[in-house]
């Protein structure tokens, strides 16, 4: 018995001693690094409190030697001690480092950064990453809500044709998209909202398309066939390429950006982004010849378009023009790295023009988003009309004989429903009499002739002695301000400008 009470206690006192001589072994070799770092931290934070920064700094900027210590906070401290020691430039590079880091923009409001707030290098960081509005940030942004809802109220409208109201529904959506795009970036809310990097490129090839076809379907009723999908080969090509970045976390985006910034880049651009600028010119000056042909071709066919379609044509023609020849002086800055000024801005000013006219258009005159369309359309109007195609043609020598024998028109308080009692017929066949044999309806009837007359008699008027007004009254207006709108409307000038050119092509 007595030897068992010496065995277990000679283990006990073995396994004693085993335990108490690796113990601190082990805790030494897995702790010891720990301890030291944490010892620097410590002491650079003491330092930095005691307002010792030379001493702070070279100490934080040994713990940054450790690859797993978070370096973010060790940044701010390094720049709020540079800032305590009115070192801007130092201070500014560790703010960028945090920032890219860690990215916060709370911390510009810090105030350790007091002192040097009103510095240059201190502005221009500011500038690079804070959030901030400007004229041209709520003017963008304006005009792309503005945009949103007029595509909206467009697609929903039932008096657009079908196709061409989703043609251009979605071209004014794509600019507005773009536009918004704009406003994020020269806000700097790209950096708050990472997800929004290239989300405009996307559309860079539908621009051309979508207005081309939307040309060709007002001006030819254009019927669409399956290898018209073709003109979608370039979306398609780029969707492909961009998606491995489109795929990309919120993170992986930001750290794209903020790389993008640091190499004095445009944050919200591509790497390709000459590349892609040059195809897009391609596409939107192969797509303008086109549409310059459409356009020019519908021109010739006068008789075919009211004036409204013509002017609305023609000034969509001309703004994409305009876009086109500002995309190409935007090319040409950013190929020498000029990111600013009014021309750099000038191709943003032509889209969001494109959107206030289609937008103006769409509350005041939404006729004409059918262009010619509408006028193939007469004959559906009309198909359960009783009026036979022998009495459509004696109503409309009868018309004919009234305006030009008769000269109804300059009766001041003519209407539809006295013209259908001189020609004894109903209001309904007299109104489809003028749509089906004058591509007009009765007021363009009316101010057509109007109009012509006053022009005949400015034409013999060689010295000038009558007023306009006295025209206007001659004609049928009852005063001068509508006979000057229904002038300008017809001619693209004032009754006065005419006479006036008239004048001097005689001389």
């Amino acid at each position: 018995m007595q030897n068992l009470r010496i065995l277990i206690t000679f283990l006990l006192f073995t396994s004693h001693c085993f335990s108490s001589n690796t113990k601190p072994s082990i805790i030494g070799i897995v702790k010891k690094p720990q301890k030291e770092l944490l010892s620097d931290i410590d002491k650079a934070n003491y330092l930095f409190e005691e307002h010792k920064y030379p001493e702070a700094i070279e100490t934080y900027q040994k713990a940054l030697n450790n690859p797993s210590i978070r370096t973010a906070p060790i940044f701010k401290k390094i720049a709020q001690s540079y800032s305590a020691m009115d070192n801007v430039d130092e201070s500014v590079t560790y703010l960028e480092e945090y920032l890219t880091t860690d990215f916060n923009t709370d911390v510009l409001n810090d105030s350790w950064f007091d002192n040097i707030r009103d510095s240059e290098q201190f502005f221009q960081i500011s500038e690079k990453y804070e959030p901030k509005f400007s004229i041209w940030s709520f003017m963008y942004l304006y005009v792309a809500l503005i945009g949103f809802y007029t595509g909206t109220i467009l697609h929903f409208n039932s008096k657009v044709e079908k196709i061409a109201k989703i043609l251009i529904s979605s071209f004014i959506f794509i600019h507005s998209f773009f536009i918004l795009h704009i406003c994020l970036n020269i806000t700097n809310y790209q950096y708050q909202f990472p997800h929004s990097y290239l989300m405009s490129t996307c559309f860079s090839f539908l621009y051309g398309p979508l207005l081309y076809f939307y040309f060709k379907r007002i001006t030819e009723n254009y019927q669409f066939k399956k290898t018209d999908l073709l003109h979608l080969i370039p979306t398609i090509l780029f969707l492909l390429y961009a998606f491995p970045i489109y795929s990309l976390s919120a993170e992986d985006k930001l750290a794209l950006m903020l790389g993008r910034t640091n190499e004095g880049l445009n944050p919200g651009d591509s790497a390709d982004l000459i590349i892609l600028v040059i195809l897009k010119l391609i596409s939107l000056i192969v797509y303008g010849f086109f549409i310059r042909k459409l356009y020019l071709d519908s021109k010739i066919k006068n008789q075919e378009s009211t004036g409204d379609n013509r002017i609305w044509k023609r000034n969509i023609y001309l703004i994409h023009i305009a876009y086109v020849i500002c995309y190409a002086g935007y090319g040409i800055l950013i190929s020498n790295n000029v990111m600013s000024g009014f021309l750099y801005h000038s191709q943003v000013i032509c889209m969001a023009l494109m959107v206030m006219y289609i937008g103006y258009c769409a509350n005041v005159q939404p006729s004409v988003f059918n262009g010619d369309f509408k006028l193939n359309k007469l004959l559906f109007k009309y198909e359960k009309s009783g009026l036979t195609p022998s009495l459509s043609n004696e109503l409309k020598e009868n018309l004919i004989a009234l305006f030009d024998n008769e000269r109804i028109y300059k009766e001041n308080d003519i209407n539809l429903e006295k013209l259908a009692t001189k020609l004894n017929t109903t209001r309904h066949n007299a109104s489809q009499v003028i749509n089906e044999h004058f591509n007009m309806n009765f007021h363009e009837l009316v101010n057509t002739y109007r109009i012509n007359e006053a022009k005949q008699i400015f034409d013999n008027d060689h010295q000038r002695n009558l007023n306009i007004i006295d025209i206007a009254y001659e004609v049928g207006y009852n005063n001068k301000v509508t006979f000057n709108k229904a002038f300008k409307k017809d001619t693209q000038l004032t009754p006065s400008e005419y006479q006036k050119l008239y004048l001097q092509s005689q001389v």
